[in-house]
């Protein structure tokens, strides 16, 4: 029987707050199979960030366990590659350089990691910018050397933190285009968190629904299209809006409960 990727069970998360104790995720379970790209949706709050940091090991789960290939995660995990929200570049850095740092960390000598942060370099298309900083590129231009230190390092399994969220809607699609490439080549475990349901059933093999806080699994979806898929183009297909609907349908009590608690405070 194949190993899954990611396995989460029964995990529970509860953070300390000046005004008490808050639990965001509560007795979540799903498993990631291996080579999958997945994606988590839910609302705001309900713990999707959570689980990611979790499966890296950068927070310990109040309850529950967290397997990567059948190992329990006890710490920082230097098999996975973390892309966040933000660019995270280092500012006096070049391009080539930021994307080369994780194999300096790994011990890597010079040579091999100019070779490989070179060879990310061109896999990107970013060719002449290699000595560009990162206050001289664009948004866009960022998230692929971005994209680009997350994967130099080989990860076996790749965290998603709304990696596009702060795109363009054109240049976002462009970088989910150029993701689902990358993606496909050596096919890597995602798992991929968003608030974005197209953007999900774009770029998935499967989607995991949560609930409002505390974030509890709603659902699973197995996305049936084809690949490999044209992102710019996909959403126009009747099955795209189809897997839509459906699952916006479970999701939408979820949203709306999600606001009330923000009303509440």
């Amino acid at each position: 029987m194949a190993v899954n990727a990611v396995e989460i069970s029964q995990v529970t998360h509860t953070f300390k707050t000046q005004r008490g104790y808050l639990t965001v995720l509560q007795d979540a379970t799903f498993a990631v199979a291996s080579s999958t790209f997945v994606s988590v949706v839910g609302p705001s709050g309900c713990g999707k960030s959570t689980i990611l940091r979790m499966i890296s090991g950068l927070l310990v789960p109040t309850s529950g366990t967290i397997k990567i290939r059948g190992e329990p995660v006890t710490g920082l995990r230097t098999d996975v590659g973390f892309m966040f929200q933000s660019d995270a570049l280092i500012p006096w850095r070049t391009a080539v350089d930021n994307i080369a740092l994780p194999l300096k960390f790994q011990g890597i000598g010079r040579a091999e990691r100019s070779e490989r942060a070179r060879a990310w370099i061109r896999t990107v298309g970013l060719e002449g910018f290699e000595q560009s900083y990162p206050h001289q590129l664009s948004g866009g231009m960022r998230k692929r050397v971005s994209l680009a230190c997350t994967l130099v390092s080989d990860p076996q399994t790749i965290l998603m933190d709304e990696p596009f969220s702060a795109l363009d809607v054109q240049t976002r699609n462009m970088m989910e285009n150029e993701l689902i490439n990358i993606w496909t080549r050596d096919r890597r475990t995602v798992v991929f968190v968003t608030h974005d349901l197209e953007e999900a059933i774009a770029l998935s093999d499967y989607v995991v629904v949560l609930t409002a806080r505390p974030g509890r699994v709603k659902s699973v979806h197995w996305i049936d299209l084809p690949r490999p898929r044209d992102i710019l183009n996909v959403r126009t297909e009747q099955a795209f809006h189809d897997l839509y609907t459906r699952i916006w349908n479970e999701m939408r009590d979820e949203v709306q409960m999600s606001y009330a608690q923000g009303l509440e405070g």
